[in-house]
């Protein structure tokens, strides 16, 4: 297997935001597209009259990343969608054109650009939309009068998913010290209220988190909640699917979908996480029977009549926009986002990963491993970031990338990752920089003691919570690493609590403990503060200068001072990047930045 070239991993477009309307009774799926610093929704009729018509183009699309959402949304009719442009206000446009063209779209709110709008939703009766700004306040715009109000009383410091009922807005609250996967509850108004909003407590349990609410047509409150101890979909207070796999991943941005209910309420279709592996399953009200429907990550679903919509990715599967026909269960593509070159004949240089169990004293973590190919005896130890997420096996070329270079890649789920319950996911309260750098370390001797590595082989890398992971591990025990390569790392937790963005300001009170009183912890944890633990091996740190969640300025210091302690360190910042590279030019330059790095450090380990 030849080294494949950086540039066939940078994808040409991406997908977003699936859903499904009927238009002068033609049934039609709607979706974004973002391809060549542009975004737009794409319109596509689902019985081959016509060609996919683009939408939301002047102004541009603001769109959603992966498998969030929040964009857009359809109106009551579902012949006109609502949604956030890059100007950062709400938009309606039109789906019904005329004369072969798209109708011009209309402002609707005047709050952007210095506020943030997210998660737009309509009204059955079609009279307002619900929405959120700067995820700290509910919104409702009447569609009539255009005048807008506030309907959320403030005593949530988050609030973010309205979802709407003949009558109602609700969303999803918290407040801190708590972030969304540890606490949350399910709030709810009527609207209009004259006399200003009565909010009502509707779900609320200590420990327990709660998402992705939505009324049924019957009134029955859905959503997903861990009160059992795994993210499964519920009905009212009773769970309708209880079981040991997670139906919903964490809360980290607006809009996900990882349920859908059929159009006469009979039948619910849910995501499964399978340790890593999705899979998506429907489930019969009445009998409780559950179906398994197809392998691979879904999300974004929507049902309608009786096709269902979604976006599906995998280990071999290029990230598309999908339709099941429900009476029959068979599926089509009807976009796909990467090159198209991936399913056909760069197909076989894609893989699935191995799943393994490292005892660690009376528990176990849970790792993917990724096989060189053809062979290799190199081994990156590639830690998720969060630290409360997963990667879980989606599309995912810059792994391919690192495979035919030689590269067995070792993905761990240390405590506190996401998609294995709630008690693992809590592990790591309090234990950030302990637990998971005990984890990994046992992750990666177990690796090197069957055979996949060598400790003058083996590489870490990982980027923001999985940069500061990946730094702590190779302090903690420099002898089964030959090097680093992090992007945009914590390596100040003080800091970090401090400085970073509003919504995880307060992560470390969780993470770590609450700020002053555990500020001798905070720094004991920091590797900033103890930078003669990283002079053995060779670092390599990138960094944009605009990161709102974690400032450039720690990596310039953290490099700053381990050079002055005698190490090998390298910095490299790139302009105008944030909490993550967006930039073709930038991203083609951090393959070949890294790839030169471990070729220098780590010589051998892998071919070119």
């Amino acid at each position: 297997m030849p080294p494949i070239p950086a540039e066939r991993c940078l994808s040409p477009r991406e997908l977003s935001e699936p859903r499904l309307t009927s238009v002068r009774g033609v049934e039609m799926a709607v979706f974004g597209v973002a391809a060549n610093g542009e975004a737009w929704l794409e319109a596509l009729p689902l019985d081959g009259s016509g060609t996919a018509g683009r939408l939301a183009t002047m102004p541009a699309l603001r769109p959603a990343r992966s498998l969030g959402g929040g964009s857009w949304c359809l109106t009551d009719e579902g012949d006109a969608v609502v949604y956030l442009a890059v100007d950062g206000d709400l938009w309606r446009q039109s789906l019904l054109g005329g004369g072969g063209r798209a109708a011009v779209a209309q402002r609707l709110t005047t709050t952007g650009p210095d506020r943030s709008i997210s998660g737009p939703v309509a009204t059955p009766d079609g009279r307002y939309v619900a929405y959120t700004v700067d995820m700290a306040e509910v919104w409702c715009l009447d569609l009539m009068t255009g005048a807008t109000h506030r309907v959320d009383d403030g005593t949530d410091a988050f609030v973010i998913d309205p979802f709407t009922s003949e009558g109602t807005v609700g969303w999803i609250g918290w407040s801190e010290p708590d972030m969304p996967w540890d606490h949350t509850r399910v709030r709810e108004v009527s609207v209009p209220a004259p006399d200003g909003p009565e909010v009502r407590t509707v779900v609320e349990r200590p420990q327990v988190s709660v998402q992705q609410a939505r009324r049924a047509s019957d009134g029955a409150l859905l959503t997903i909640r861990d009160d059992d101890g795994w993210l499964n979909v519920w009905r009212g207070d009773q769970p309708l699917v209880a079981e040991p796999f997670e139906h919903g991943g964490p809360t980290w941005g607006p809009g996900q979908r990882s349920y859908a209910v059929s159009p006469d309420g009979a039948a619910v279709a849910f995501t499964r996480n399978e340790r890593g592996f999705g899979r998506l399953c429907v489930v019969d009200r009445a009998t409780l029977h559950v179906r398994e429907v197809a392998r691979g990550v879904h999300g974004q679903l929507d049902w309608h009549g009786h096709h269902l919509v979604a976006l599906r990715t995998g280990g071999t599967t290029p990230t598309q926009v999908v339709c099941f026909d429900m009476s029959d269960l068979t599926r089509r593509t009807l976009a796909v986002g990467p090159d198209e070159r991936w399913a056909g004949a760069w197909r076989d240089d894609l893989a699935e990963p191995e799943l393994h169990e490292v005892p660690i004293g009376n528990t176990a973590v849970h790792a993917r491993l990724y096989r060189a190919a053809p062979h290799g005896g190199g081994l990156i130890v590639w830690l998720h970031g969060g630290p409360t997420d997963q990667w879980q096996v989606t599309f995912m070329p810059r792994l391919a990338y690192w495979r035919s270079r030689g590269w067995n890649i070792l993905v761990p789920d240390h405590r506190g990752s996401t998609g294995h319950g709630r008690a693992y996911q809590q592990a790591l309260r309090g234990r950030w920089g302990e637990v998971d750098v005990a984890d990994v370390v046992a992750c990666t001797r177990w690796a090197q003691q069957v055979g996949v590595g060598r400790p003058d082989g083996t590489v870490l890398m990982g980027g923001s919570a999985g940069g500061y992971t990946a730094l702590q591990a190779l302090a903690h025990d420099p002898s089964l690493y030959a090097a680093a390569a992090v992007a945009y790392p914590v390596t100040d937790l003080v800091d970090l609590a401090e400085r970073s963005h509003r919504f995880e300001r307060h992560y470390t009170d969780s993470l770590v403990g609450p700020l002053p009183s555990t500020e001798a912890l905070h720094r004991e944890r920091s590797p900033i503060w103890h930078t003669d633990r990283f002079t053995t091996r060779p670092l390599l740190v990138l960094h944009g200068d605009a990161d709102p969640v974690v400032p450039v300025e720690q990596s310039r210091v953290f490099v700053e001072r381990v050079r002055a302690a005698g190490g090998d360190a390298t910095l490299h910042v790139y302009p105008g990047e944030g909490h993550g590279f967006r930039r073709r030019e930038h991203q083609l330059d951090e393959y070949a930045r890294i790839e030169d790095f471990l070729h220098r450090t780590v010589p051998g380990a892998s071919h070119r």
